[in-house]
């Protein structure tokens, strides 16, 4: 299976196959880099660490390498088996500002502590030091950070009708969170963010079918942590826009070779990603590239997409080394982007980074007005995040979201292949823009209710028919689903909270509403990507009892998600949800799978019950 790239006048001539497995572990390694040398051609080890790639009749020379294992070379001259092991990566850091935060994988020193609401056993992130294989010990400076999330709560609809917020459908946070797991460690809360843990899945929701960019599906039933809840279901679908139709794309790539980017699970991370993406490139495209460390400059001008051979050599050419002046390379990508503006076409600067500015515009306020002021450019943005232990998940979700653009988190390459490969129109080509759902609630219907997620994306709700407020942009067959938890009128329930009478003013319900069978009315904003004025859609949800049972996979599977999410969090809201009622769940909602992501959350639920239960 030739994941990127092709061989330019060589004929395949053998199949060589293998399986790659940790030296240390012994256990299959997934998500394994290789790569004929010299070549674009490249695959990746399945679940099981098992790989087949074809060479050509003279042979050649193949480079296994995973985000914190050394990297190993391998002759190959006719076709057979290989059995290969890769060593866990060893480096002793002699300065801190110069330590590779990929290293993670050898012994930590920790104070054993671990959060009792956590409910997973798993030890806390933030380690004290680090001990190589040397014996010396060294300080972890561990600088990651994220921005707070303070949970949504149950709200009156006396009070509070309206309910509006902006769409997401960024998914870093369901990959970085797997990261997190994956190592045996507990995610931060705030690392936390259930919307795009339910957004990083596709749903099988209806192509629209009139003149609109997306269709609109909602579905009501039972939530499945509290049975006396109700759980609505809102979901939005893309069109589909087949490849050889896209408009064409004026790229600029963004990256950031500065010292931080100085190990495995970056800059080399990087490299490979990219080539998947300059891989599916067509002659009408056009790429350049900037890159940035101390300062910002050009490295390959504006070329087109099927000079793939110039690009990909400029990509090989790049080390890291040197601070970090992200502003300066922001406002260069914007103007090499504006240069070479497509009227019409897909004008976007992708910007690859671990986040971590610390030249000129640094700080999350400087960054928010530098990507605000450069969006009004009609070039759209998207942000790819690398690394650990600086990781600066605050600044790129910053980025994405003031940027009219989408955000990723790459931990392997099998996830870039996802971003870059098979969700190639969804992550680079907006159909919609500042994309807005405002929800009313009927209090006849409807006690309380609260969203869940979406807390860094609330708007005011003056903000809805507001055509210059920003937004979420929706990609090529991207789907966005946003969960409702409802509590019915007249069910006695210790999660609400009482706010005293108003003296001044009276609060009464129309008495229409009794008599109405609906349960809320949902409205939509959204722009088309070449305009500035708001269009609007509206819909209405009929009160009904759904019992869990008869909903669709799409609901279960939605609501499996963010039952976890809400475990990950220690959420008051969580019920009876546990990680045994999540696999359970899921399985019940796994559906094709082809791609086998839902496998994989349900076997990272796995591992979390295994935690549990030590």
């Amino acid at each position: 299976m030739l994941l990127a790239g092709s061989l330019s006048n060589t004929r395949p001539e053998f199949i060589i196959e293998g399986r790659v497995a940790s030296s240390d572990a012994g256990g299959p390694l997934k998500g394994v880099n290789i790569l004929l040398k010299g070549t674009s051609v490249s695959t990746t080890t399945d679940e099981n660490g098992k790989f087949s790639m074809a060479v050509p009749s003279q042979g050649g020379m193949l480079v296994f390498s995973l985000a914190g294992y050394e990297s190993k070379e391998i002759k190959v001259k006719k076709a057979g088996w290989l059995e290969i092991k890769l060593h866990i990566k060893i480096q002793k850091v002699a300065k801190p500002e110069e330590e590779d935060y990929a290293i993670r994988s050898m012994e930590f020193i920790r104070r054993q502590k671990t959060s009792p609401a956590m409910g997973l056993g798993m030890v806390s992130y933030r380690a004290d030091a680090v001990r190589y294989s040397d014996g010396n010990q060294y300080q972890n400076w561990n600088t990651e950070d994220y921005t707070a999330i303070h949970e949504n709560i149950f709200l009156d609809p006396v009070q509070k009708p309206l309910s509006t917020f902006s769409i997401d459908v960024d998914a870093a946070s369901y990959s970085n969170m797997r990261r997190f797991i994956n190592n045996g460690q507990k995610p931060p809360i705030d690392a936390i963010r259930i919307e795009e843990m339910v957004n990083y899945f596709g749903y099988d929701y209806e192509q629209p079918r009139e003149d609109v960019p997306f269709a609109v599906h909602t579905e009501l039933g039972t939530a499945p942590w509290n049975k006396n809840h109700k759980l609505l279901q809102i979901g939005l679908k893309g069109v589909d826009i087949l490849k050889e139709n896209l408009p064409p794309s004026n790229l600029v790539f963004l990256i950031d070779v500065s010292g931080s980017m100085n190990s495995i699970n970056k800059l080399p991370l990087l490299k490979s990603s990219f080539r998947l993406l300059v891989n599916e490139l067509r002659s009408e495209d056009r790429v350049a590239m900037v890159v940035y460390a101390g300062a910002a400059g050009l490295v390959l001008p504006s070329t087109p997409g099927n000079k793939k051979e110039t690009i990909l050599e400029a990509l090989d050419l790049l080390n890291a080394g040197g601070s970090t002046a992200g502003g300066a390379g922001i406002r260069l990508a914007y103007s090499i982007a504006r240069e070479n503006f497509i009227e019409g076409g897909n004008n976007r600067v992708i910007l690859a980074t671990d986040g971590d500015f610390n030249i000129g515009e640094s700080g999350n306020a400087a960054m928010e007005r530098l990507i605000e002021e450069k969006r009004e450019d009609g070039v759209f943005l998207t942000v790819l995040g690398f690394g650990m232990g600086n990781y600066k998940d605050s600044k790129m979700e910053i980025l994405a979201d003031k940027g009219n653009g989408n955000y990723a988190y790459i931990d392997t390459i099998r996830e870039a292949e996802k971003v870059l490969k098979k969700e190639f129109g969804g992550t680079l080509f907006t159909i919609a823009k500042d994309v807005k759902i405002q929800v009313e609630f009927n209090p006849a219907k409807v006690q309380a209710y609260r969203l869940i997620g979406y807390e860094n994306r609330a708007l005011k709700d003056e903000d809805f028919n507001n055509d210059k407020k920003d937004a979420g942009d929706l990609g090529s067959g991207h789907t966005v689903t946003a969960l409702y938890e409802i509590i019915p009128a007249g069910v006695e329930d210790t999660l609400l909270y009482n706010v005293d009478e108003l003296k001044y003013q009276s609060v009464r319900t129309n008495p229409n509403a009794h008599k109405s069978s609906e349960l809320v009315t949902i409205k939509l904003r959204y722009k088309l990507p070449d305009e500035n004025r708001s269009r609007l859609i509206t819909t209405v949800v009929k009160d009904r009892e759904v019992s869990w049972e008869q909903t669709s996979d799409n609901f279960r599977w939605a609501a499996a998600v963010a039952s976890f999410g809400m475990i990950l969090r220690d959420s008051e809201f969580k019920g009876i949800a546990t990680c045994g009622n999540v696999i359970q769940w899921a399985q019940s909602a796994k559906g094709d799978d082809k791609n086998g992501y839902r496998r994989e959350f349900i076997q990272m639920v796995e591992t979390c019950s295994v935690f549990a239960s030590r």
